[in-house]
């Protein structure tokens, strides 16, 4: 006999059965991109309309490099748990597991190819 409240069974579990981890990932992803965002539009502004070898320049500065790294990479993240609960909501069965690998597999590509964009930039 397994003497567990019907609370303490609930804590932690939403409709889903994984409570509200995606809900805070989003909360905490949403405040550094906007924390991130303004500073990374403001330097890639600068650099914007400049010939090849300044912007290359601007990217090959540690800063704008890492700031542009964590944009991707955050944003990635936030962008491919953001499309799973949307596909969560509005999906089912097989449909639902295919169009969630697709979403998270976009947004590793996008970071992978921005990972080695910055590299190829960078070094």
């Amino acid at each position: 006999m397994r003497y567990l409240t019907d609370r303490k069974r609930a804590i932690g579990k939403g409709a889903s059965g994984t409570g509200t981890e995606h809900h805070w990932f989003m909360q905490v992803s949403a405040v550094g991109l906007a924390f991130m965002i303004p500073v990374w539009v403001y330097i890639f502004g600068s650099a914007l309309g400049k010939g090849h070898a300044d912007v290359v320049a601007t990217f090959a500065r540690p800063f704008p490099a890492i700031l542009t790294g964590l944009v991707v990479f955050v944003g990635m993240r936030h962008f491919a748990k953001g499309a799973q609960m949307m596909i969560e909501d509005y999906a089912r069965g097989s449909v639902k597991k295919g169009l969630i690998m697709l979403a998270i597999s976009i947004s590793y590509a996008v970071t992978a190819v921005a990972f080695y964009a910055l590299a190829k930039i960078a070094l």
